[in-house]
């Protein structure tokens, strides 16, 4: 604890944006990283709490006193270093993860929690900036392939840690850039994709070899990838979206969110995109309140939509949370995110009824207010609307991984349609087929980017131990 009245003596200081009417010209990130002296003064509100909440909150488990007391030395190379022994990417989860650690932190049962998030942001841009993150090539090859299928976060994770093994891994991407959702689903103004390329070379410089253009299960053999490689991880993700099907929904302009956010991003890194669908000059209405909801939000407003409108299914949630009945866990309480201060009327308790169309083009939209009780939901009789739509991102959520790629390895289910596999014992995220392993959003549905990283880096160490038959990578 490397300042005793730390917590006392400073408050929380909030990484700056720019000026929102600067950022929405662009797709660039505007959130600014603490300066040094800043990063130390966050780093000595840490209590370093003997029993580190934080750190249990966190699902990579960072060691995060530790860090925040080496920012407050200003031994940033020791900071990194203690902070890439958890975490390989935390250039991703400084800038995209909702941050559970502080939500657990101590501090937050009575005050503002510790800034690990933007402390963590931080670390990571200065060592990038002073040449500390480097390769770690392994010093012997073990002679084992590994075929890793799909390159987000958990297929990443587990490519680096089985490289630094020694064994031989190769990353099968369908799309035509590494990166899954990180690269096509997550807006470049919340993280841009020069972030993945250096990884992706520092990786490249590791052993890591990156195929892309590889769909599994059409244009790629699953028998022929468990003749060639020792063991495979599926790591693809889920990616099928829930649907809202209503009269109307085969409209023009009624689509899902990532078919409206993934040309963007295509767009942004110089690809040719035919026929994007474009926000501009036209009212939106984006269904679903999570964080895919509000990247449409921010899109839309880059755009120069002419309005913005995003429906909740659910209440709207509490200003404040009852710290005393959530703390540690993940409170349930009302965000604002970037994109919504950039602008979007917002409201809860919405169940679209239809949509209304005209010459086959989708022009606006019936809805009604709902009440919930007994976790069951009533429409509230005399209170359906009608309001302007021309195009309607539907972004509630991913039901499950793409079933195309289970049934080509024919690994079992469990009843949410994700590959069965446990994370516990011996047969740890081992599929019912033999020496195929499954982690991430493909096993566990859809969650956060710091659960696809722990998995990734399990299933690495489930998977060398498979191969050697113990493992030195850290479970």
């Amino acid at each position: 604890m490397g300042k005793v009245t730390g917590f006392m003596e400073y408050n929380r200081l909030a990484e700056a944006n720019l000026p929102v009417a600067e950022r929405v010209k662009n797709y660039k990130e505007f959130v600014l990283h603490l300066t040094d002296d800043q990063a130390k003064q966050q780093g000595a509100r840490c209590m370093d709490c003997g029993i580190p909440f934080c750190t249990s909150g966190c699902p990579v488990n960072n060691i995060i006193p530790d860090f925040n007391d080496l920012v407050y030395q200003q031994d940033w190379q020791s900071a990194i270093d203690v902070l890439h022994s958890t975490n390989n990417f935390p250039e991703f989860t400084g800038r995209i993860c909702p941050a559970p650690c502080e939500a657990a932190c101590t501090l937050n049962i009575n005050a503002d929690a510790v800034g690990i998030k933007s402390i963590e942001h931080a670390i990571i841009d200065k060592a990038w900036e002073n040449d500390w993150v480097t390769p770690q090539v392994a010093s012997h090859k073990t002679g084992k392939k590994v075929a890793i299928v799909g390159s987000g976060p958990a297929g990443l994770a587990a490519a680096q840690q089985l490289a630094r093994v020694g064994h031989t891994v190769v990353v099968l991407e369908k799309n035509s850039r590494i990166g899954g959702l990180l690269r096509y689903g997550i807006p470049d103004f919340k993280m841009e994709k020069s972030h993945i390329d250096r990884r992706m070379a520092q990786m490249q410089a590791e052993g890591v070899e990156f195929r892309v253009n590889q769909h599994v299960g059409e244009n790629i053999k699953a028998d022929d990838l468990l003749a060639e490689f020792d063991a495979v991880v599926l790591a693809a993700g889920a990616e099928h979206p829930r649907d809202l099907p209503v009269p109307g929904r085969d409209l023009s302009g009624v689509m899902y969110a990532m078919d409206f956010l993934t040309p963007q991003n295509q767009v942004v890194a110089g690809d040719t995109v035919v026929n994007q669908v474009l926000a501009t000059h036209k009212n939106v209405v984006v269904i679903g309140g999570g964080d895919t909801g509000s990247d449409c939000v921010g899109t839309s407003n880059r755009h120069g939509a002419l309005s913005v409108t995003q429906f909740e299914l659910m209440p709207q949630p509490p200003v404040h949370e009852d710290k005393q009945l959530v703390w540690p866990n993940w409170p349930l309480k009302m965000r604002t995110s970037s994109s919504h201060e950039e602008g979007a009327n917002r409201d809860w308790s919405i169940t679209t009824k239809e949509f209304i169309g005209e010459n086959g083009k989708v022009v606006g939209l019936k809805a009604t207010k709902v009440a919930w009780q007994d976790g069951k939901m009533q429409e509230v009789a005399g209170t359906e609307f009608t309001i302007k739509a021309d195009l309607v991102l539907l972004a509630m959520g991913f039901v499950s991984p793409l079933q195309k790629l289970l049934d080509a390895f024919a690994v079992e289910k469990d009843n949410r349609g994700n590959a069965k596999a446990s994370t516990d014992g011996a047969d740890s995220y081992k599929t019912s087929i033999a020496k195929v392993f499954a982690a991430g959003d493909v096993r566990r549905g859809q969650s956060l980017v710091v659960w696809a990283i722990r998995e990734g880096r399990q299933a690495a160490q489930a998977v060398d131990t498979f191969l050697m038959g113990s493992s030195t990578l850290p479970r």
